[in-house]
C-alpha cells in the first residue's frame, strides 16, 4: 500500500472526509511522526506497534566488486517494532490466504 493508496482508503472509509482532507491528515501525521523520530522520540501506537530511532556503530564494510575495505560511518536508524495485536492479525490473516497442505 503506497501513500496513496492510503489517502484514496481513508477517504473512501470516512465519506464525510475529502480526498484532499485525507491527504493532508496523511501529510501531517507522517510529518509529525518524522518530526519525533528526528528528534529521537519513541512512538508507541498501541496495538499497532511502536517506532524509535537505533544507533549503528562504525565498522569497517568491503566494496563487493573490488573486495576494498570501506568505513561505514554510525548512524541513527529509523526502527519499527509491531505490537501483538498487529502479529496477531497479519498471522491470522496469512493463514487464511494459504492453502492448507
Amino acid at each position: 500500500m503506497t501513500r496513496s493508496d492510503l489517502v484514496e482508503e481513508l477517504a473512501a472509509r470516512f465519506g464525510q472526509i475529502t480526498q484532499r482532507d485525507a491527504e493532508f491528515a496523511v501529510k501531517a501525521i507522517l510529518e509529525a511522526m518524522n518530526d519525533a523520530l528526528a528528534r529521537g522520540h519513541r512512538i508507541e501506537i498501541r496495538g499497532f506497534g511502536s517506532f524509535s530511532v537505533n544507533y549503528r556503530p562504525p565498522r569497517m564494510g568491503r566494496n563487493p566488486r573490488s573486495g576494498e575495505s570501506v568505513a561505514i560511518p554510525e548512524k541513527q536508524v529509523p526502527h519499527f517494532k509491531p505490537g501483538k495485536a498487529l502479529r496477531q492479525a497479519v498471522d491470522q490473516r496469512t493463514d487464511e490466504l494459504l492453502p492448507s497442505a
